[in-house]
């Protein structure tokens, strides 16, 4: 497995983790589909995505794989008048990442992460891994320490 910088990141930090190799599909991106070929619970999977608040900042949330982020909550906790999808051609830039490949860990600069609060019922949460077709899993709280992230209502 070519190892990316979110999991060079995770075994630095010796986190136990695993990671799930799936074939990806560019005609159905869901995580529903992702969930269903690898047998995992939709609720456990974890979709990154990178956002811009009104002032510019670039906010990372986390929101299960069946939630739709809030981004009037996600606005109030990351004390921001709005907050809107970062356009998809700015994402590589930005956080060395493309769609599909986004990971909370390994982006070029540290960003402010919102992790929504139903991580924490999950034994382990699976992100993405810095690359299309490859997830890590490991413990919620594991996560929120690695990202330096904040728990947050934000569905």
């Amino acid at each position: 497995m070519q190892k990316t910088n979110a999991i060079r990141e995770i075994e630095r930090l010796k986190i136990p983790h695993d990671t799930v190799i799936y074939e990806y599909d560019e005609d159905d991106l869901s995580v529903e589909k992702i969930a269903a070929d690898n047998k995992l619970k939709l609720s456990a999977i974890f979709k990154t995505l990178v956002c811009i608040g009104g002032d510019g900042e670039v906010i990372i949330a986390l929101v299960g794989g069946n939630s739709q982020l809030c981004y009037k909550k996600l606005a109030k906790v990351a004390n921001q008048k709005k907050i809107n999808l970062v356009p998809m051609q700015n994402l590589l830039a930005l956080t060395g990442y493309i769609r599909g490949g986004c990971s909370p860990l390994g982006m070029k600069k540290r960003f402010r992460v919102f992790i929504d609060i139903a991580a924490k019922s999950e034994e382990w949460i699976f992100v993405n891994a810095g690359r299309r077709g490859l997830l890590f899993g490991c413990a919620p709280d594991d996560l929120q320490k690695a990202a330096g992230a904040t728990w947050a209502e934000i569905v």
